[in-house]
């Protein structure tokens, strides 16, 4: 089943001043069309009580709302899908357990991680990155820029790409002409003197 993938996802992250709730009733306010609430800090119940308060708040606004990792609970909230971030998983068991009707997406760091994902045939995008450094998900992998994508042209890739991993404003136009389908971006709109307007000015450059 194929599924709407926008090209621009917002990532919500832990932030000191400002709630996952918060950052998604700013997220949707600008313009944004998707959502990835990414927590890595509660109790599943606490998770349920933000998730369902987060998905009225996209309800309002008409934005779908995908949640990182937590596939077990996809079946006591109202989201739209899941984004596995563990390159381990059995995305096939996944996909059995969420059903047909739920979006799934996944990571990969190198080509032969994503013809991998791809290869499964139950998976609905893949984020692809780092693009550049990243605070917000710190890892060892190399860091890919623009020739990292450009590559992606030299390979039968059929699925959404994603790049993700430090993206800034700057680099969205370099990055749309390598051919990828969409952009991520978190700390560049999370981080921002003012959130809202970060958001905007990304969704007019990809849209």
């Amino acid at each position: 089943m194929k599924k709407y993938i926008s090209k621009f996802h917002y990532l919500t992250q832990d932030l000191p001043n400002r709630s996952h709730a918060d950052q998604a009733h700013i997220a949707c306010g600008a313009g944004a069309n998707w959502i990835q609430y990414r927590c890595l800090t509660k109790t599943d119940d606490e998770l349920i009580a933000e998730i369902n308060e987060i998905a009225a708040i996209c309800d309002d606004w008409g934005v779908t709302l995908i949640l990182a990792n937590h596939y077990h609970l996809l079946d006591r909230v109202d989201a739209q899908g899941v984004h596995i971030e563990d390159f381990d998983a059995d995305l096939a068991a996944v996909r059995k357990h969420i059903g047909d009707d739920k979006t799934l997406g996944t990571s990969a760091t190198n080509i032969e991680s994503l013809l991998r994902v791809q290869a499964t045939g139950v998976v609905d995008y893949c984020g692809y990155g780092p693009f550049a450094h990243t605070d917000t998900k710190p890892n060892n992998k190399p860091l890919l820029g623009f020739q990292g994508y450009r590559e992606l042209q030299k390979h039968p890739v059929e699925m959404p790409v994603i790049a993700v991993g430090g993206v800034q404003l700057i680099d969205v136009d370099p990055l749309l002409e390598t051919g990828v389908y969409g952009i991520a971006v978190s700390a560049a709109v999370n981080l921002a003197p003012n959130p809202a307007t970060a958001l905007r000015e990304f969704y007019k450059k990809i849209y």
